[in-house]
């Protein structure tokens, strides 16, 4: 599992100077890892100030909030190998 933070990356300014843009994954930096792959998932959650997060054995994660009892707002997607074994998203 590849989990990457903004925290770990220095904004660059794009779009005329004007957004700051953390590049998590850089341009064309998956093409020869996902060749033959697909889009597995894309999700969007948000998890309650104080809540839990349930985190799979031996699965590297980082969350937190940006202050105490704040909630986390997530982005999440994943992109599956070409030789990549189904996952059962149900009992997670």
């Amino acid at each position: 599992m590849d989990v990457r933070s903004i925290n770990d990356v220095a904004p660059v300014v794009e779009h005329n100077g004007t957004v700051p843009v953390w590049w998590l994954v850089n341009p064309r930096e998956m093409k020869a890892i996902t060749a033959g792959g697909f889009l597995e998932l894309v999700s969007e959650f948000e998890v309650a100030g104080g809540g839990l997060v349930h985190i799979p054995p031996d699965a590297v994660h980082s969350l937190r909030p940006v202050l105490d009892h704040a909630p986390i707002h997530c982005f999440c997607f994943a992109v599956g190998v070409g030789d990549a074994a189904p996952v059962d998203y149900t009992n997670h």
